[in-house]
């Protein structure tokens, strides 16, 4: 079996939007403008929400979002244990306090059963994630969240993701995206903020452009480009370029046929794999569409043939490039210092920072690639 290099992930980006970017650069126009408007509209549209802000990644819309929302000191928010550290991280922009709840180590997601002991009268807002690409369990979340407290959505892996019918990015009070390269649409850096809160919308238009009451597009085609604009809220430059919304609007186009044929591979792991009796494979969900950013298994420790970073270390000399799906936040080094915290306090978050692993699932695979993957994992 010849050796092939696969990357864990890789984006799709050639002609289309090499192209798309010389609009924004012949006209000078390089920041947020019009090709942002275009991506914001386009972005919203396709998850039938009734507002979208490009920012500059999904971490700074996180922030974005809790900060509208007045997220302060003496708050508490609700946040998964095994997920991207900044689902946390920007809770403690906020001076707020991250609490941390178990995941389904099936799912990978928040555990619905888990919410309600980690309620409190401080308790301002929950962050869910879409991990991976699954939508959480919105029916069983909202269950168990009391009237006033937010619902955040976390979709960085989640474009083009459902539950239930309706899209992610609508499924909550407000919710982020990703653009990052190992999404499967990217611009480089950045992310995208949705909402059907008309108020919260306007609040976080302001906020993500310094707190200004109009925009430097607004001001600079007014009749008067001369005069400041007020600044009556405390805001960041979370703005995304007129350059990366142009790549947006062609990789936006693309979302759904990238996600089918990750699907379709998807399926054929799993058929492929059955009968690796040591590694669970994670399942198309019947009241949705996965997004499918990532295929990211389950090593069981106790019948795999070598523990998890051994079989890692073994692909990665083999060519193939695998990741732990993410980690567990209560478990790394700030976290375990701040607040106290034993690796035993979340054993599902544990469990799966120790076992899972992701391999390569993305658009610029060949079936070459996907067959010497299955041939290698069959090889132990």
């Amino acid at each position: 079996m010849k050796k092939r290099i696969i990357q864990i992930a890789l984006p799709v980006t050639g002609e289309d939007e090499w192209h798309a970017v010389r609009e924004p650069i012949m006209s000078g126009w390089l920041t947020q403008g019009p090709k942002v408007a275009e991506f914001e509209k386009d972005f919203a549209q396709r998850h039938q929400v009734k507002h979208a802000l490009a920012v500059t990644s999904c971490t700074t819309g996180l922030h974005l979002a809790l900060a509208a929302l007045e997220v302060g000191p003496g708050d508490e928010v609700i946040v998964p244990a095994f997920t991207w550290v900044a689902t946390a991280n920007v809770v403690l922009y906020c001076g707020a306090t991250p609490i941390f709840v178990d995941v389904d180590p099936v799912t990978f997601n928040m555990d619905p059963t888990k919410i309600a002991e980690k309620i409190s009268d401080k308790t301002k807002a929950i962050i869910l994630v879409h991990l991976f690409g699954l939508c959480a369990d919105m029916d069983a979340i909202r269950a168990v969240t009391p009237a006033g407290v937010k619902i955040i959505e976390d979709a960085a892996c989640a474009a083009g993701s459902s539950y239930n019918g309706k899209w992610a990015g609508g499924l909550g009070d407000v919710a982020s995206f990703s653009f990052h390269p190992r999404k499967s649409i990217t611009t480089g850096e950045g992310g995208m903020v949705t909402t059907n809160d008309d108020a919260l919308a306007e609040r976080m238009n302001q906020m993500r452009n310094h707190g200004a009451t109009i925009s430097e597009e607004q001001r600079h085609n007014g009749p008067r480009p001369y005069i400041l604009p007020d600044f009556n809220l405390l805001g960041f430059n979370y703005r995304m370029t007129d350059l990366q919304g142009a790549v947006g609007v062609v990789q936006l186009k693309k979302l759904d046929s990238f996600i089918d044929e990750r699907a379709k591979w998807s399926a054929w792991y799993r058929e492929q794999l059955s009968d690796v009796e040591w590694l669970r494979l994670p399942e198309e969900p019947e009241n949705g569409r996965h997004g499918w950013q990532s295929f990211v298994t389950v090593v069981d420790p106790v019948s795999a043939p070598m523990p998890r970073n051994e079989i890692m270390d073994y692909l990665q000399k083999s060519g193939i490039s695998t990741r732990p799906g993410t980690h567990a936040v209560h478990m790394l080094g700030l976290y375990v210092e701040k607040y106290g915290l034993n690796e035993n306090d979340y054993p599902g978050a544990r469990d799966c920072d120790a076992n899972t692993m992701a391999i390569p699932l993305h658009n610029q695979m060949v079936r070459e690639d996907y067959e010497y993957i299955v041939n290698v994992l069959k090889s132990f």
